[in-house]
Formats: structure tokens, sequence, C-alpha cells
């Protein structure tokens, strides 16, 4: 059964390819859910060029179709993270019963785009991969669509910016200083309300320089953060001053997939990006893109994402790496459109928000899409006023400082409310960040005892701000680094002499601060001893009694007896799951002749011994 596309599809041939700087030649399967939806094809179309006219008369948006947060997966593929100091071998052999490879390494964020052979069951092998305790993750390449349509082009100035109370921030800071990636289809960098502000960008879909937009979702989603004031073109965007870095993440269509989306995060973070603006559904739930923004926040800067706009609950885990914004409208009330879960931070409008388009025209737009470059910008003008703030500071602030709606404090609608400009930036000024707290951290397993082979070794750490490093140690000797959360060891005790070694894990914190954990003291014995069948009743050219027959067996071993099977005449009949086993062997029905018996006892390390008898009846 083919799990490549989990919606029905209406087409011929749902199939495209296209070629990343990492993986090039992956066949990509992409659900066109769209005639399912009523929604013709996600196809967003920008304003004809009747939008430059002189008409004052600003046109209600018309509301974004519900969509479903996902629309397949990459045909063929796999995301896997290996766990921290992992040789590169054992991640070889951790695919290889799989005919898996790695066809790209996005250094990074230590996450491997894993290619299978054709034909392969994506969804089933990820199942069985993640069972490797030897991998972090390992997660399918989602395909999303961005979560907007731009729709009724019209002038005038948004009801937006006065209801986040942007006029009065803009006394303090108007983004001046502070880079905002624009993660999407790309922007038009000729646009006259946005070329005064564009810094060169990446286009990670093709790998390459060229970051025009290809749709349209992109000028609309940077338009809403830094547009230009005080030029006589269009309105202004919430962080008018900020510069926009265009990263095209999205193939012609707008479609984007968890790859592309974490490799433009990274790529943006490397080159001075402070916010990043992700305006598309479903990214929230993956480890490969959480992991992302870990890393840029572990470089000072925020990512904000779109909440989606399925109209419905998603299942989606809360985690501290991304801002997810639902949309509102003039009314404080939650969009119809809007997603809603634990993952959502905060709320923004995202109703009929006037903004730039591509060809140079504006337009309306509706959808979460544009509720969450509201917040990034937002974002923008505290970092403008505040440099020294860390990404916790941001977080902290955005929420604390919000509008509380819906149910009294947090809630699945709003978040912590809607966000309130001004009272994040007034916030934002005067803040000095002095941290000497240091994180706490532990080593949650092994907790002791004897190890061999490839030991994983799990950690638990927190701390005010947030941990950014975690450093294995063995014996006083560095073992591996791990910069992503959740942090993980992989220790190779290959080759390494029999004995007691002592681990320590090392948390460092954004503001430097240091704590190492208490040590574990375990004992290294790589088993190549088999085990030994101490007892088994039976032996050769014994004869069988017409009734029952009982047979017992036990085993020992130098560390551990995993298993013992009893196999007559090639058949499985029992097992046991330690030392010993006991079964009755109802010989009544047993045809005449010879019968073969035979016990096979396995350890923990995948030893073997086998002992094989013939008896008669």
């Amino acid at each position: 059964m083919s799990h490549q596309c989990p919606f029905p599809v209406r087409s011929t041939n749902s199939r495209c390819s296209y070629q990343t700087g990492t993986a090039p030649g992956f066949t990509l399967c992409l659900a066109l859910v769209a005639a399912l939806m009523g929604y013709a094809g996600f196809s967003h179309a920008a304003p004809s060029g009747k939008a430059r006219g002189n008409d004052n008369a600003v046109a209600p948006a018309a509301a974004p179709a519900r969509v479903q947060p996902y629309l397949g997966w990459a045909r063929g593929r796999l995301l896997v993270a290996p766990r921290a100091g992992l040789p590169a071998g054992e991640f070889d052999q951790a695919l290889k019963p799989f005919k898996g490879r790695s066809k790209g390494y996005i250094r990074q964020l230590n996450t491997h785009v894993v290619e299978l052979p054709a034909g392969a069951d994506e969804l089933a092998t990820m199942k069985e991969l993640r069972k490797n305790r030897r991998l972090k993750y390992v997660e399918l390449d989602m395909a999303v669509a961005h979560a907007g349509s731009v729709t009724d082009p019209a002038y005038g100035s948004s009801w937006a910016l006065p209801k986040i109370q942007a006029p009065t921030a803009w006394d303090s800071a108007n983004g001046s200083g502070v880079t905002v990636a624009i993660l999407d289809t790309g922007v038009d960098g000729t646009h006259p309300d946005l070329a005064a502000n564009m810094v060169p960008g990446w286009n990670v879909f093709d790998n390459n320089a060229n970051t025009a937009d290809v749709h349209g979702h992109g000028t609309s989603v940077a338009g809403v953060v830094a547009m230009a004031a005080n030029n006589g073109a269009g309105s202004a965007g919430v962080a008018w001053g900020a510069r926009i870095m265009p990263v095209r993440i999205a193939d012609p269509n707008g479609y984007a997939y968890w790859s592309t989306v974490a490799q433009g995060i990274y790529w943006a973070a490397d080159h001075g990006a402070k916010v990043a603006n992700i305006s598309y559904n479903g990214v929230s739930g993956s480890l490969t893109i959480q992991a992302a923004a870990q890393y840029m926040r572990n470089k000072g800067g925020v990512v904000v994402v779109a909440a989606g706009n399925s109209g419905a609950l998603e299942n989606i885990a809360s985690n501290d790496a991304l801002m997810t914004v639902a949309a509102t409208d003039k009314n404080d009330v939650r969009a119809s459109f809007s997603s809603y879960g634990d993952y959502v931070d905060l709320s923004a409008p995202g109703v009929s928000i006037y903004t730039s388009t591509r060809g140079g025209g504006y337009a309306n737009a509706s959808g979460t899409s544009f509720a969450s470059p509201v917040v990034a910008a937002t974002a923008a003008l505290m970092l403008s006023a505040n440099s020294k703030l860390t990404p916790a500071d941001v977080d902290r602030f955005l929420t604390g400082k919000s509008i509380d709606l819906g149910s009294s404090g947090y809630d699945q609608y709003y978040g912590f409310g809607r966000v309130n400009a001004a009272a994040a930036v007034l916030a934002a000024k005067p803040i000095v960040v002095v941290d000497t707290q240091p994180p706490s951290v532990s080593i949650a397993s092994p907790t002791g005892g004897q190890v061999s082979g490839v030991v994983p070794i799990d950690i638990e750490s927190s701390d005010n701000v947030g941990v950014v490093r975690v450093e294995l140690h063995v014996n006083g000797q560095l073992v591996a680094t791990d910069e992503l959360a959740p942090f993980a060891f992989a220790w190779d005790t290959t080759g390494k002499a029999d004995g007691s070694y002592s681990l320590r894990v090392l948390a460092v914190d954004a503001a430097g601060n240091r704590r190492e954990s208490q040590p574990v003291t375990v004992t290294v014995g790589n088993d190549s001893a088999a085990p030994t069948i101490g007892s088994f009743n039976l032996t050769d050219g014994m004869s069988l009694s017409g009734g029952k027959q009982t047979i017992n067996v036990s085993a020992t071993d130098n560390q551990s007896v995993a298993k013992i099977s009893l196999s007559i005449d090639g058949k499985e009949v029992a097992t046991a799951y330690g030392s010993s086993l006991r079964y009755n062997w109802n010989t009544r029905k047993v045809v005449s002749g010879a019968h073969t018996v035979t016990v096979q006892v396995t350890d923990n390390t995948g030893n073997v011994t086998t002992r094989s008898v013939t008896v008669y009846k």
C-alpha cells in the first residue's frame, strides 16, 4: 500500500520534482487537496495592475479557505538526526536494513536528508527507525502550504496598526538596525514600498541568489513587516525601519518542505537575521524546524510562525523554540479560519490586513500568514529599542504584555493574548540583561551499571533563560558537544578497555553560565562471550512417552540472558525473556519417528548459543 500522499488527490500525476542544494533530484509527492477544499489549486494570484490605481476605497479581503496543515510528504525521503557523538559508521549501519543513505547533511542541525529506495514505505521506515536509540529523531519531510490569501486590491491604512498601538511603539523604535528574514515564496524587491528596506537573501529551493517572488505570497508577508514609511506610497509596515531579508523556501506553486524551511532558518541565522517569519501551515510540529529555530535562538534570534488556517484543533505540542501566532479580526475575535491548540503562543490581527503585492500594488490580505509577521515585526521593534534582549526576553515581553482575550489567562485560541506592540516595546527598553544563574543539568540514563557498544546517554537540563550547549565528558575528557535541544549523546565504547568510567555533562546557558552534573560511574564490558546453556533435560536418542513431555532449559551469561527460544522440527513453540524456560509438550499427537528439538539462547549483546537434540517416538 502506498502512503506517500495522506489525502485523496484529484490529479493524474501527483508527482513533481525539484532540486535543492543538499538533496538534488528527489521526487516529491504533493497532495492536491485544493479541489477537495473548494480552494482552487492553492493558487493565490496577486491582484492585477488595477491594484496600483488611486482608488481610496479599501475592500475587505476574502477569508482564506480552511486547509489541512500538511499536503503530504516527500516521496522516498526522511529527515534523520543522529545523537551527538554517534560515529558515522554507526549511522550508516542504522540505515542499512532499510537501504537508506544520506543524500544531504544540514551541518548546523546535525540532520541528514535520507534517501530511501524506490517503492519504500516512508511511514513504516520512519516508525522502525524511531525505535533505534542511536538516533535523536526521525520524521517525514512534510509538504506545507502558506497560510493566507491575497485578494481585493484597495488603498488606505490598515486597521491593525492602531489596534496593536504601533504608532505609540514608533515613538521608541521603528525596527532600524534589525534584519527580518521572510522565509517564503521570495519577495518582489522592486516594489516601491519595499525596495529601500531590502538586503540580499538566498533561494534555498534552487540554491542560488535569485529571491524574486515566484508566487506573490512572500511580498505580501514582507509588506506587513516593513513597508517603508514617509515615502508617499502605500502604507507602513509594523517595523517600517527594519531590513527585509528574502529567503525563498518554496517551489513556484508556493509549496515548501520541512527540509527547505529548516535550511532557510539556519541560512538566515548565519547571515545576520535577528527575526525570522514563516507564514506556512504545519511547521510548528517539526522537530527538524524546532532544531533550526533553536540554532537561531542560540545566535540571539527569534522565529515566528503562523498557526495555520484549518480552523480546527491541531494536535501539536507547545515548544520553546517557536513563537506560534493565531489570527484575530477588528473586534479582537479569533478568525474562524485560525487553527488552535496548545502550540499557539500569541494572537495578532490577521483579517483584511493592508499590504504590498507582487508587481508594485497593494491589497487586503487575510490568514494567519499575516498575523505572524505582525508579531515578527513587533519583535523587531523590541530588538531595535534594545539590542541586548535575549530571545527569552522577547518571548516574555510579547506574551506578558499582550491583551488577554478569550478565557482568562492562557487559552488554545489566543495563546497568552493579542499582541500589544506599544507595551512590549516599552517593557523592552529599560531592561538590563544580567543573567548570573547557572543552568541545571543531569544524566538521566544510564544511571550506572555495565554498558557496552554504543551507549545512548539521555540528558535533563533547564535554565531561567535557556541552555545553548551541553558537553559530554568521559574521565574528564570532552567526547561530544550538542548545541540543539533536546540534548542527547551516543558514546561509542567499542575499542575501549573494559573497566570503570566516569561520565559528566556540562551545560552552558546564553550568558555563559556553566554547571556540571554529578558524575555517573559505569563499567564498560564489551561482551563477546556467548551465553551458556546450563541445563536442558532432553538428550540425543531419548524416547518420548505417550503423554506430556516437560522441557526445562536454563542458561547463564557473563552479563545477562535476553531470550531463550525453543523450536521443534524447525518451528518455534516457546520463548522466554530471562534465564529459564519451561514448556509442556503434548506428544500424544506427535507422529512416530525422529524429531529435532532446538534451544537458542541470546544475550543482550546479541551473542547466540544453540543446542539441538534428536528424540524419538
